[in-house]
């Protein structure tokens, strides 16, 4: 579960993080009277769940009540990468001299919680990754013993954080690992984390997102649930609706395949053969005709999408019934509107390709074949 960064900073500022003072208005009036009270300058923040809002226009800055109502307008019900901005948190403008990154997340590669700083705050930090991954100090943690203070205290140091502020930004690291612990987080980080002119560090940004199979511990965080999904994705509402594991990414080739390692691997193939993946979409095992059905209307929907590869092995889910599946959702249409490639293989899979019917989609017998020619599609489709 993704909390908003309206409610993460609630989080974090009960855990004793210092923010800014801010109000969530979802019209101009409300923008207008949370600014008045807050006092300017202010700034106007899209609450939608993705990264580089700034750039994309969703965080404008205020200096007068004028700027607060042009700000209002322009970011109230714009798309934002895919998202429709209904709500925007408006908050006190830090006057900054630096901007940190801290953060915590899984190192699935050495199977233990990894706590990050970075004096490259306030950017994409997958960007600074991977082009200067040495920007990025690490600290991996024992979650038998937790953060020891020295932990904290080396990444900061190994980050080259200012001296000056160096003791409070180790704090600030420290409490994020401790509410990523005790709040079943799966990622907790602040992008950017400011240094003010006094060598006061405040959060000007949130995430915390949750394991959503340990909400049951996290009564508080779950009442957030209904709240954090609303005015998000309504694709990942869909899929919520539908029961999918679906994740919205940036590319223009629509994945649907059954299982997370096959869906994976058509991923990492599209890449491979230079296409951009448009989503992670797993239907799961035993996958009837109606759900199928439901997988394309789902991919349909994203208009990001050029073309849509169905990458199918049967075990419980039949060939035939996806085939059935395909057929019965393009039917209803005058005019597909994507090109579909199809490629079956395990159970009932010949029966599955006798079935699909090829004036609707384009069948592969193998899965490289299939994502190459998918990529194709869509590279037709942009060129044009």
């Amino acid at each position: 579960m993704k909390l908003h960064e309206y409610q993460a900073k609630d989080v974090f500022a009960d855990a004793g993080v210092p923010t800014p003072s801010s109000q969530l208005a979802s019209d101009v009036d409300g923008v207008l009277t949370a600014a008045e009270e807050i006092g300017y300058p202010v700034a106007v923040k899209a609450q939608v769940q993705v990264g580089g809002r700034g750039k994309a226009g969703g965080i404008k800055l205020a200096e007068d009540e004028d700027e607060a109502r042009e700000a209002a307008e322009s970011i109230l019900g714009m798309d934002l990468k895919g998202y429709r901005v209904e709500r925007v948190l408006v908050e006190e403008a830090v006057d900054f001299t630096n901007e940190l990154y801290v953060g915590i997340t899984m190192d699935r590669g050495e199977g233990k919680p990894v706590a990050m700083v970075s004096t490259k705050g306030g950017v994409n930090i997958e960007e600074v990754a991977e082009e200067d991954p040495d920007a990025i100090a690490r600290e991996h943690i024992d979650p038998a013993f937790g953060m020891h203070p020295f932990q904290a205290r080396k990444a900061v140091y190994d980050a080259g954080v200012d001296k000056s502020v160096a003791n409070d930004v180790a704090s600030v690291l420290t409490t994020l690992y401790d509410l990523w612990e005790s709040r079943d987080g799966s990622d907790a980080e602040i992008n950017p984390l400011m240094v003010t002119a006094d060598n006061d560090v405040i959060a000007a940004d949130a995430v915390m997102n949750i394991d959503e199979d340990a909400l049951f511990r996290q009564p508080e965080l779950a009442e957030m649930e209904e709240e954090a999904a609303s005015g998000g994705d309504e694709l990942e509402q869909k899929a919520d609706e539908y029961d999918f594991d679906y994740v919205r990414l940036e590319g223009n080739v629509g994945i649907i395949g059954n299982g997370a390692g096959l869906v994976m691997t058509t991923l990492d193939l599209v890449d491979y053969y230079g296409g951009e993946p448009a989503n992670f979409l797993d239907v799961g095992g035993g996958a009837k005709a109606e759900r199928i059905a439901n997988a394309l209307d789902m991919v349909f929907s994203d208009d990001n999408v050029d073309s849509v590869v169905f990458n199918i092995f049967g075990g419980i889910t039949r060939g035939d019934e996806v085939a059935r599946g395909i057929n019965e959702a393009l039917e209803q249409f005058d005019e597909i509107p994507k090109p579909v490639v199809v490629r079956l293989a395990g159970t009932n899979w010949e029966e599955g390709m006798e079935i699909l019917n090829e004036d609707l989609v384009t069948v592969e017998q193998t899965l490289e074949d299939a994502v190459e020619r998918t990529v194709a599609y869509a590279e037709e489709v942009t060129e044009q």
